[in-house]
């Protein structure tokens, strides 16, 4: 699987370089926002984008917003300052499907993207199920696609993630706890906002008024709630 590493730190680049090839990845490297979306358009199998977010020139939020854009399907990790609880919440504003606090762990950062690339990957044609119809939305499992009206819903590996947990387990209440468990991994040492975040996000790209939301729906002080079977209104 290939990696871009975005990081103007030679130092902290070296070591992140180093832990990722001795995990089999291979690992494309930038020290400029800019560097990095040239790679990114060179290099068009790259899974994964690892991004720290303070950079010379432009900052990690505009390549992260830039990458997601013309790449949906990319994974994208952001690298924040620990104390900057700001930076982690503007890099889920722009996309990004998961961040990891500096200073931190090879453990650490491997987990996160071994889990990410799990996400990513497809799942096996064997499947028996292999779409989820939860109208007037269709969820295609082994190509990991939402379409309405077969017109495809660009979504982040995460967003996929939350709308398979809560299309599996539609009109049932799913607890923020339990979302962020089954989407960022048993060890994952963020808070809920990344679950807020992204439930935002996603409302955006498939409810017709996001403020008044037919399918995503809050369950109040627990969590959310996918609503099945709403009739289809729009002309």
């Amino acid at each position: 699987m290939k990696v871009l590493l975005l990081e103007d730190e030679k130092s902290i680049r070296d070591f992140v370089r180093i832990n990722l090839k001795r995990e089999g990845y291979e690992v494309i490297e930038a020290g400029t926002g800019e560097e990095a979306l040239d790679l990114a358009d060179q290099q068009s199998d790259i899974v994964i984008a690892i991004l720290d977010v303070m950079l010379p020139g432009i900052d990690g939020f505009e390549v992260c917003g830039q990458l997601r854009k013309k790449y949906p399907r990319l994974g994208i990790i952001m690298l924040t300052a620990k104390s900057q609880e700001l930076d982690k919440v503007m890099g889920l504003e722009f996309g990004a499907d998961d961040y990891v606090s500096k200073p931190f762990s090879p453990a650490e950062l491997l987990a996160r993207v071994k889990a990410l690339h799990r996400r990513l990957t497809p799942i096996p044609e064997a499947e028996d199920k292999n779409e989820i119809n939860i109208a007037p939305f269709t969820l295609l499992l082994d190509e990991r696609k939402l379409t309405r009206a077969e017109q495809e819903i660009d979504l982040t590996p995460k967003e996929f993630a939350i709308i398979k947990l809560l299309a599996e387990n539609a009109n049932k209440a799913i607890s923020r706890d339990e979302i962020l468990t089954a989407v960022w991994g048993q060890f994952f040492v963020g808070d809920l906002k990344i679950v807020d975040v992204n439930i935002r996000r996603i409302r955006q790209k498939i409810e017709d008024d996001p403020a008044h939301p037919a399918f995503l729906e809050t369950v109040w002080g627990y969590g959310y709630l996918w609503r099945k079977d709403v009739p289809d209104e729009r002309h």
